[in-house]
């Protein structure tokens, strides 16, 4: 359970917002047809990384950009039910999903949650491409996406802001 008061600044925060919302009428299909897996690092925004605005693409975000069956899930729905047409997977450099073997992860969780975290899986990327390659090929091949969309892997660079196309 939250501290009273743990959430204040962002509730205060969403009444600034909501005051001069106007984007109610929005439909909820991707207006650009695109769907983008990125990780959930803070360091992206993923809309002004591509050119794009709200409304215009679903957004996936996890840590390391890793397609994983609840990415392919949303992605199913996002193809045949919300008008994507593109996939962009989009992970970047200076992950910490990249830095560190699953037993490093384990252990920095371990000792701050202080308790065992031996059973969780944090799906590291030991190499970047190799994992953004498989990650294409799992959407680019899978029954219910492959064959009605193009996919596409990209390198975000976090520290110049730069997109690579590297599949």
């Amino acid at each position: 359970m939250a501290e009273p008061g743990a959430f204040d600044a962002l509730i205060e925060g969403n009444r600034e917002y909501a005051r001069s919302f106007d984007r109610g009428h929005m439909a909820a299909p991707a207006r650009a047809g695109v769907a983008v897996v990125t990780c959930m690092d803070s360091r992206i925004d993923p809309l002004p990384m591509l050119g794009l605005d709200l409304n215009d693409a679903k957004v996936i975000r996890n840590p390391g950009a890793r397609v994983t069956d609840a990415v392919l899930e949303a992605l199913v729905l996002a193809v045949h039910l919300l008008e994507v047409k593109r996939i962009a997977i989009v992970p970047h450099t200076r992950c910490a999903m990249a830095s560190a073997s699953e037993e490093e992860l384990r252990e920095r969780v371990a000792t701050s949650a202080g308790r065992s975290a031996d059973w969780q899986r944090f799906h590291v990327v030991p190499d970047q491409e190799q994992a953004l390659t498989e990650d294409v090929g799992r959407v680019g091949t899978h029954p219910l996406i492959g064959e009605h969309v193009a996919v596409g892997g990209f390198l975000y660079d976090v520290d110049t802001g730069a997109l690579q196309q590297l599949v």
